[in-house]
C-alpha cells in the first residue's frame, strides 16, 4: 500500500513539473511563440537539386543508404548547422571548406598544412583512408572500402551539410 501510494505521488509529481515548462495560461491563451521555429526539412526536389550539384557518380548517390553508412560517422561528427564539434568537427558547409578551418577545433597540424579543400571527390578519397591520405591525421576511422556506399556516403552528407536553395 505504502509503494503504491508513493508511486502515485511520484506520477502526480511528474505530471505537475511537465507542465511548468509550457508557457501559456491555459487553452484560452495562446503559447508563446519565443522559441525558435525549427528548420524546414528540405523538400524531395530541394534534396534533389542538391544532389544534381555533385559530378558523376556522387549526384547519383542512393540517400537513403547514404544515411545509414553515414550513422557511423555521428559517433564523432554532427552534420547540422549550428552543430558541436565532437571528437570530430561539426561538417555543415563542409562542401568547399578548407580542411582544418573549422573555428574551435584542434586538428592535427597535418590536416591543416594538407592544403585539401573538400569536394565529393576529396571527401571520398578521405573516408576510403584517412590515414593514406593524411598519415598524422588524429582521426581513427578506419575508412569506408565499399565504393558505392562511399558515393551515397557524399551524396548523402552533401543534403545534411549544405542548406537548400529556397
Amino acid at each position: 500500500m505504502r509503494v503504491a501510494v508513493s508511486l502515485m505521488a511520484l506520477a502526480a509529481s511528474a505530471l505537475v513539473l511537465s507542465a511548468c515548462g509550457k508557457s501559456g495560461g491555459g487553452a484560452d491563451q495562446p503559447a508563446s511563440t519565443s522559441e525558435p521555429a525549427a528548420a524546414a526539412a528540405p523538400t524531395p526536389a530541394q534534396l534533389k537539386a542538391l544532389v544534381a550539384t555533385l559530378p558523376a557518380p556522387y549526384n547519383g548517390g542512393d540517400l537513403a543508404n547514404g544515411e545509414l553508412k553515414f550513422n557511423q560517422c555521428r559517433a564523432c561528427h554532427t552534420p547540422e548547422q549550428g552543430g558541436a564539434n565532437m571528437v570530430g568537427p561539426n561538417l555543415w558547409g563542409v562542401f568547399g571548406r578548407k580542411a582544418g578551418s573549422v573555428a574551435g577545433f584542434n586538428y592535427s597540424d597535418g590536416l591543416k598544412a594538407s592544403g585539401v579543400t573538400w569536394d565529393a571527390p576529396t571527401i571520398d578519397k578521405w573516408i576510403t583512408d584517412p590515414h593514406a591520405m593524411v598519415p598524422d591525421t588524429r582521426m581513427s576511422f578506419m575508412g569506408i572500402k565499399d565504393a558505392k556506399d562511399r558515393v551515397d556516403v557524399v551524396a548523402y552528407l552533401k543534403t545534411v551539410t549544405t542548406a537548400p536553395a529556397p
